[in-house]
């Protein structure tokens, strides 16, 4: 099923334009939302998750006019914000029963036979007895996929799934992520580059409320080849090579040096090198490109 966003737009009563007219269309797999925090992804998210009405525009999901029959699309949803909270003396499996009744589920062999499943997929099935209230950042945000999962859904988003989780922690979360989203529309909002190089089959970067840029994240890395440049310079000279040059970042080495990677269409200088683009690079080049022009 495709989910098609149509001329979608949202002002906040502050003034704030979080949505801008924004057209995005997404098929099965894993789907990655860039941006920075800010950018509106949030904002999209809890739009599409009809948990807060646009002021225009529409959204279909397969035959569901999302905005017109927000029950049809609950049913096929599964929704993990950026935090959640959890009943503090329960424990996963009585937590999971209990949502799986919220759902629909009134069997009782049928709920215990999803909840066994559904820890099983989240790598949980261990702990499943310890409150949730006590698990770590990384089983917590299993969890949240577990509860996802209760109803099968057709239509995952996950907001900010990863931030502040340690390397390991993110690791599973992404490993348990990717097994899920095969079959289904996953919209996989973030801020860190690495997690969409890691797990998307498509991706869309997204700042001031407009998509600056969609493509799969091998197409966009492919669109800069021949356009991106390393050079390494002293720490002092940074400032100089900014101003002379699209500089798109800069990493230390050991020597205390700086690595400056650079954007131009050909040869910047005699002692650049060519580089092999990445997607950091597609990113920081759509968010300089959106940036606003002094006069």
């Amino acid at each position: 099923m495709k989910l098609v966003i149509k001329d979608l737009t949202k002002t906040y009563k502050n003034g704030v334009k979080a949505i801008d007219n924004l057209n995005l269309e997404i098929g099965t797999g894993m789907f990655g939302l860039l941006g920075p925090n800010g950018a509106g992804k949030s904002s999209l998210m809890r739009t599409i998750a009809t948990l807060q009405s646009p002021d225009s525009g529409s959204i279909m999901f397969g035959d569901i006019n999302v905005l017109e029959d927000k029950m049809a699309l609950r049913k096929v949803l599964g929704y993990l914000p950026q935090s959640f909270g959890v009943y503090p003396k329960m424990s996963a499996e009585a937590l999971l029963d209990y949502f799986a009744t919220l759902k629909g589920v009134s069997s009782k062999p049928e709920r215990k036979a999803l909840v066994q499943e559904v820890l099983e997929i989240t790598n949980l099935y261990d702990v499943r007895k310890k409150h949730v209230a006590g698990y770590s950042g990384g089983m917590k945000q299993r969890f949240g996929i577990a509860q996802l999962l209760l109803n099968n859904p057709k239509l995952i988003i996950v907001d900010e799934p990863t931030a502040g989780l340690d390397p390991a922690e993110r690791h599973r979360f992404l490993n348990v992520l990717r097994e899920v989203g095969t079959n289904c529309t996953v919209i996989f909002s973030t801020h860190i580059v690495e997690d969409v190089k890691e797990l998307c089959t498509d991706m869309a970067i997204l700042n001031g409320g407009k998509i600056l840029k969609q493509a799969t994240p091998t197409q966009a890395r492919e669109s800069l080849r021949g356009h991106i440049w390393t050079k390494i310079v002293e720490r002092d000279e940074l400032e100089q090579m900014e101003a002379l040059y699209n500089v798109l970042s800069s990493n230390y080495n050991e020597d205390n040096s700086l690595n400056i990677r650079v954007f131009s269409e050909e040869l910047p200088a005699p002692d650049f090198v060519a580089a092999e683009p990445q997607l950091d690079d597609v990113y920081f080049i759509a968010l300089k490109q959106d940036e606003p022009v002094l006069s």
